[in-house]
C-alpha cells in the first residue's frame, strides 16, 4: 500500500519537474524565484492536478492510465497552466544569460 502512493507521488513530482525544466530552460521563461521558483509552482501544480483527478476521477476517466493507476493528464495539465499563468505574473519574457 505504501508503495502505491509512493509511486503515485513520485509520478506527480517527475511531472512537475519536468514542467519546470521545460518551462525554465527549454522555453527560456524567467520567473520570480528563477527555477526554484518554477520548480515550486510546477510541483503544486502537478499535486494540484492529481487533487482534482482524485475529486473528478469519473468524469475523466476515459483519459490514459499508467499502469491503471496514475491518470497523468490532469497533474500535466495543471502544472503546466499554474506554470503559464506564474510566468505571467511575474511580468518577465526571457531569461537573461
Amino acid at each position: 500500500m505504501v508503495s502505491y502512493y509512493f509511486t503515485i507521488g513520485l509520478i506527480y513530482f517527475i511531472i512537475g519537474f519536468g514542467t519546470a525544466i521545460i518551462s525554465y530552460f527549454v522555453f527560456k521563461k524567467d520567473v520570480i524565484g528563477h527555477f526554484l521558483g518554477a520548480l515550486i509552482v510546477g510541483l503544486i501544480g502537478s499535486f494540484l492536478g492529481g487533487t482534482i483527478e482524485f475529486f473528478f476521477g469519473d468524469i475523466i476517466a476515459y483519459l490514459t492510465n499508467i499502469s491503471n493507476s496514475v491518470n497523468i493528464f490532469p497533474p500535466l495539465i495543471t502544472s503546466g497552466v499554474l506554470l503559464w499563468i506564474f510566468v505571467k505574473a511575474s511580468g518577465r519574457n526571457e531569461k537573461g544569460d
